[in-house]
This record gives C-alpha cells, sequence and structure tokens, in this order.
C-alpha cells in the first residue's frame, strides 16, 4: 500500500481505494493493457495499480498547473512500466489530439470535480482515444433517479457544490446516457466501498 512519506501531497482516500478498485480491475482486465489514466492528481494509484500489475502500460496525465507535482511523485518511483506524464485539459474540445488509442481509459474521483461542461467533453472525445471494444472504467459516487446513496454522499455534494458551484455528485442516468450517445455501452456498475461506484462501458462495434 502506498504510504504518506512516499508522496508529496498525500491523498488518504486513494490510499484507501487502491486496493478495492485493484480488486475490480485484475476481475476486469487481462493485465497487458494500455491505460490512459484522466486527472492522475500526484500519481498514487498509477504506482500502486502498475507495481501490482505490471504488465499494464500506464499513461498519465493532469492539466498544466499540477503536472510538475505529479511528475516529480513519478520520478521518485521510477515505474518502467508508467509513461511520461502528458497535460490533458477537458475543457479544450480536442483533448485527444497528440494522444495514442489505448484499451481503456480510467479515471478515479474526478467526475464530481469537474464540470458537467467537462464531462460532457470526456465523452465526447473518449472513443477517438480507444481502440475497438476499448473501455472507459469510472471511480467515484453518483446518484441514482435523483437520490443520494448515502446521507454521506448528500453532504459531500453540498460541500463540493459551496466550494465551486460548477462541481457536485453526478447523475448516473445522464452520465450513462453521455456514454450511450459516445457509443460506450455500459458493461457492469459495481458497487464499492464508502458509498462509491465503478461504472465499466465498453467500445461498441
Amino acid at each position: 500500500m502506498t504510504e504518506a512519506r512516499d508522496f508529496i501531497a498525500f491523498s488518504p482516500s486513494a490510499a484507501r481505494n487502491c486496493q478495492p478498485i485493484l480488486q475490480q480491475l485484475t476481475s476486469l482486465l487481462s493485465g497487458d493493457e494500455s491505460v490512459l489514466e484522466i486527472g492522475s492528481g500526484n500519481g498514487q494509484h498509477a504506482v500502486y495499480f502498475t507495481e501490482q500489475l505490471t504488465g499494464l502500460r500506464w499513461l498519465p496525465s493532469e492539466v498544466a498547473p499540477q503536472l510538475p507535482l505529479l511528475q516529480t511523485n513519478l520520478d521518485a518511483h521510477g515505474c518502467a512500466n508508467i509513461d511520461e506524464p502528458v497535460v490533458l485539459d477537458l475543457r479544450h474540445q480536442n483533448w485527444d489530439n497528440g494522444l495514442p488509442e489505448v484499451d481503456l481509459i480510467f479515471s478515479a474521483n474526478t467526475l464530481h470535480i469537474i464540470s458537467w461542461t467537462e464531462v460532457v467533453s470526456l465523452f465526447a472525445r473518449a472513443e477517438a482515444v480507444l481502440k475497438p471494444a476499448g473501455r472507459v472504467i469510472l471511480y467515484g459516487p453518483f446518484r441514482y433517479n435523483n437520490a443520494f446513496t448515502s446521507e454521506s454522499n448528500a453532504e459531500f455534494d453540498h460541500w463540493l457544490k459551496a466550494r465551486n458551484p460548477d462541481s457536485g455528485v453526478r447523475d448516473f442516468e445522464q452520465v450513462n446516457s453521455l456514454a450511450h450517445a459516445a457509443n460506450l455501452m455500459l458493461e457492469c456498475d459495481i458497487g464499492m466501498p464508502a458509498n462509491n461506484q465503478l461504472l465499466v462501458w465498453r467500445r461498441g462495434g
């Protein structure tokens, strides 16, 4: 497990969810996929997952102001199967320009932070990045049928919106509608600890 001394700007929540997410990735993946991670943060997930699944080829990304922190943490760990991180900003319509095709787009705890416009942007260009039958896997809290799955998620949503009105826990149905419009078919919706979900979509033919 990643420890606080190993990372600048250590995230306790990322440390807690690494193992539950890894358990699902191990079941879902063959282990030799190429992965684009959107919103890599300080790199904890990238390091942990590639240390455990050594056949993965992981491409981390962040917005420009956060890239130096991500780069510093990745350099400190020196994982051979992590590529140099790239700048990726979903506020740019063609954020996929210059990116390689990958088997998987992965993102954890980002949809409730970014604006809805950026969520739309993610799905609008996802198919352009994915190989045939590629997947999108998203982790985080979601609402279902206009209802929160827990009181803590409702409180979290209130806190997010007080900090930034563009943030907030997203409605699964709206997100899934974006995915469907982007030729991504829901493969599974997995309940995770702490009232989170792991959503998996696969690119259609």
